[in-house]
């Protein structure tokens, strides 16, 4: 059946390559293995095709596929690359539609994840500091996919890390982390604690962007262990590099609290180490 899936998305009809797009999106979801035979049966090029098409559906659909193809491996995500999906992928950033953007940043960041060389391929379609504005966006989901992207980014390299910096990054997840809860406030956090272990000047960019008080928010008023492990680990980025580091996480009341919160019977033993 994945010849004649791959074949319904040449049709003139843009419904039936929807619904093509729609399935092989989920074959590829599921692992791997099934990425790799739709990546082998032709879809990738087709489904850029699909996300050139001027119907709004059909492009939100062939980017979340695009995006269940790249997920899985450094492998996939190169075969998306090598059909061209990221340079069409990366204007779409600035589309007035809620739902596309969430795809978008989604599959730029499952590119992103892999390595750097896939991380500089997203870079170099010039998301920044376009993907930025998205933190900022109305839909909740368009922003923490945003954030995650920015996040894939900038966990590779100093230099990655300093062209999110260079381009407003720090204060954009700053706000971010400050105006999110719960699980979605996970990719900001972790994001600025991948730029602060690079560096002092990146970690001084982070406490200059007033980025200690957020973090200490999440770590204070989060329930979940993991997103208090995330801010403790952030925050002892930061204050790693120098005493003048470690002073500015001690001067926001920040110890007291990670002493707590590592001494409580219910913390995992994860939140324990990340406060320790």
């Amino acid at each position: 059946a994945l010849d004649s899936l791959v074949q319904c998305l040449e049709e003139f009809d843009p419904g039936v390559k929807e619904s093509a797009a729609w399935a092989l999106g989920y074959i590829a979801g599921h692992n791997a293995e099934l990425a790799s035979t739709v990546v082998e049966a032709g879809a990738v090029p087709l489904l850029v095709l699909c996300v050139q098409e001027p119907e709004l559906s059909l492009k939100r659909i062939a980017a979340s596929s695009l995006s269940d193809i790249a997920k899985h491996s450094p492998e996939m995500a190169q075969a998306v690359v090598d059909a061209g999906a990221v340079a069409y992928l990366a204007p779409l950033i600035l589309s007035p539609d809620a739902k596309l953007k969430r795809q978008v940043c989604a599959a730029l960041g499952q590119v992103a994840k892999h390595s750097v060389d896939l991380a500089e391929v997203v870079v170099e379609a010039e998301i920044f500091p376009s993907i930025l504005m998205c933190l900022k966006d109305v839909d909740g989901f368009v922003r923490k996919h945003a954030a995650t992207a920015v996040r894939e980014v900038c966990k590779h390299t100093p230099e990655l890390a300093q062209l999110v910096v260079s381009n407003g990054g720090v204060a954009a997840l700053v706000d971010y982390v400050d105006e999110s809860e719960s699980n979605n406030r996970l990719p900001g956090i972790m994001a600025l604690g991948y730029i602060s272990a690079f560096s002092e000047t990146l970690a001084t960019a982070v406490i200059a962007s007033k980025g200690i008080g957020p973090l200490f928010a999440a770590l204070v008023e989060e329930p979940e262990d993991h997103v208090k492990s995330a801010s403790a680990w952030s925050l002892g980025q930061i204050g790693r590099h120098t005493p003048n580091h470690a002073k500015a996480v001690a001067d926001s009341g920040v110890l007291s609290k990670l002493v707590a919160v590592g001494s409580l019977p219910s913390s995992s033993e994860d939140l324990r180490g990340d406060c320790d």
